[in-house]
């Protein structure tokens, strides 16, 4: 069954029925990725030790948050 058709067919539900597959959907589109936590918590790492020998300036909270 083609796109178009679900989309079709998901129309004729009873909106409590549609928000449910919705739902569903978002929720599928939103799984962790472990692969790409990985990377994140190996830049994470790579970064903080860049930080510690001074190759790496970091910036106050005040900056970063500051309303230009």
């Amino acid at each position: 069954m083609n796109s178009k058709k679900i989309l079709e067919e998901a129309l004729k539900l009873k909106p409590d029925e549609r928000f449910s597959v919705v739902e569903g959907i978002l929720k599928s589109l939103d799984e962790p990725d472990i692969s790409l936590d990985k990377i994140w918590a190996e830049e994470a790492v790579k970064r903080l030790h860049a930080f510690r020998k001074g190759k790496l300036e970091g910036i106050s909270m005040e900056e970063v948050f500051q309303n230009d």
